[in-house]
Order: C-alpha cells, then structure tokens, then sequence
C-alpha cells in the first residue's frame, strides 16, 4: 500500500454552463491531509491528498455556494475531516456521517449540532457494512427526532431485496449514484424499472451524481439518459453531486464535464433550480 492513488484531476476545466446561485454539490468527499486525518488500516488503496482547500476551490471554479461532504470509509468512523472542512464554511457546508448502527442518542444530537444531516451505509462489495438491517431500522428511529436521514450505497442488483428494508425507515431515504445501475442494459432493465419504483414511495430521493460511473467511460450518454428520466419523473426528489475526488472509479473524470452534464438531464431552468437549489435546500435544512 505504498503507492498514492491520485483519484482527481489537478486541473480542472471550468464549465459552461452557468449554475444558479446557491447551487449545490450534495456529494463529495475530502481525503487528509493525511498527517492529520488518518486513514483506516484496512484500506483497499491510499489516495492521493484531497484535502478541503483543494475542495474549496473546485467550489469556486464550478460556481458552487453550498456542499454535503459525504465521510469516506478511508477515514472510517472518526468523521473529524469532515467535521474540520464544515467549520471552515459554516452553514453553506454540511455533512454526512458514517458510525456504527448502535450509535446512540445523544451522539446522533452531537453530531447535528455539528452539521451532519444523515448517516451513510455501504452495500456494495468493497465497502463492508457489519451492520443488520435491523439494526439500521432502530437507527432511524433515533434519527427522527433529528430530523437527519438514512444514506445508502448499494448495487443495482441488490435494490431488489433492499427496497422492503428501506422503505420501512422511520426516517427520508437518499440513495446514492441513480442506484449503481449499469446504464448500458436501458431503462427498461429490472434493476432501473425497481429503482424507478422504490422512487414512488414519498420517503425515497435520488442522487443523480454518478452518470460517469454507470458508463464504461466517456461518453456518459446512457448514464445522462438515465438520469433525465429520474429527473423528469421526480423532479422534487432529485439533487446532483460531483462524488469528488472520484474514490474507486474506473477513470478520472473531468468536474467540469460533470457540471455540463446537468443541462442535458434538466430540460428546463425549473428543473435544474429544483436538483441544485430547492431540493438540496429543503432536504438537508440548507439556511
């Protein structure tokens, strides 16, 4: 594990469109620095530094205000880098956390206080979640009185089996990259067809982030078409990240491709104010 795996491209194109004001990057993530903030033992790779200026001045460039920065498993439970980069933009930053099911009351309180608004679970393969749904389900109920969510990560295949468990959550659902489908089967594929309709249950929402990883690679166009069909069908359930800096992805991609990709999943001004601006704000209490 000697290597540095750099995961973002250290110059990024400014896009070309132009994003509404308060726009949103409801999924990101920070590595390190690394010196202090300590990556887990068991670690499948060790990345390259992303550290929150790096973040900041992504934000810039694209024409971002406001970010929900999604704890990694690189830092595991100790949710301290992410903690650091929301101090630094108070208000406009705001934080997804990963801990244990058990996690009680009172640090769930804490952890609002700092500006977590949901805890994250990993379904897929290289994230091992030790968690029971049963125990996830008692999470949520704690998670209630909170008002924060349940974020989970699975594969396409596993929404099948997933969709009764989620939606029996006491608490709204985000799923994460439009379900990990695999955009080359079509939208009338099982996998796409279930997330479609786990999506009619009012607690459900959808990150469209991720059109880059459904694809084999450039370009995004099935994982674009995909996405505008989530978009059209429920557009106020919607929100958009750039999952930078792009942890175990099979390229890099370009951030500012990633932005101009918006324009062709939104067909009208109103949709794309809905993904970046009023479904962010309302979801996760943006102030």
């Amino acid at each position: 594990m000697t290597e540095l795996i750099r995961t973002y491209e250290e110059h990024p194109q400014k896009p070309t469109i132009i994003l509404p004001p308060l726009s949103c990057d409801a999924h990101c993530h920070i590595f390190g620095p690394a010196h202090r903030f300590s990556y887990v033992p068991n670690r499948n790779f060790t990345p390259v530094d992303a550290p929150k200026e790096a973040l900041f001045a992504l934000h810039e460039l694209l024409g971002i205000e406001r970010c929900v920065i999604v704890q990694t498993a690189l830092h595991g439970f100790d949710n301290a880098v992410v903690v650091d980069a929301m101090q630094a933009k108070p208000g406009k930053y705001l934080g997804v956390a990963l801990c244990s099911a058990k996690t009680d009351s009172a640090t769930l309180k804490e952890m609002y206080t700092q500006g977590f608004r949901g805890i994250r679970f990993n379904f897929m393969a290289h994230l091992k979640n030790s968690d029971s749904n049963e125990d996830i389900l008692e999470l949520t109920k704690r998670l209630a009185p909170l008002n924060m969510h349940l974020q989970v990560h699975f594969s396409s295949d596993l929404v099948h089996q997933l969709a009764p468990f989620l939606k029996q959550s006491a608490v709204p659902v985000m799923i994460d990259h439009i379900g990990r489908v695999d955009a080359s089967l079509g939208e009338n594929h099982q996998d796409f067809q279930a997330l479609l309709h786990l999506m009619e249950d009012p607690k459900i929402h959808m990150k469209v982030s991720g059109v880059d990883r459904i694809v084999k690679g450039l370009p995004y166009t099935s994982g674009i078409h995909l996405a505008k069909i989530m978009v059209d069908r429920f557009t106020e359930k919607c929100v958009w990240g750039t999952d930078w800096p792009h942890p175990n992805h099979h390229h890099i991609p370009q951030d500012g491709m990633l932005v101009d990709t918006i324009s062709q999943m939104t067909d009208t001004p109103e949709k794309m104010m809905h993904i970046m601006v009023k479904n962010p704000e309302f979801f996760y209490g943006f102030k």
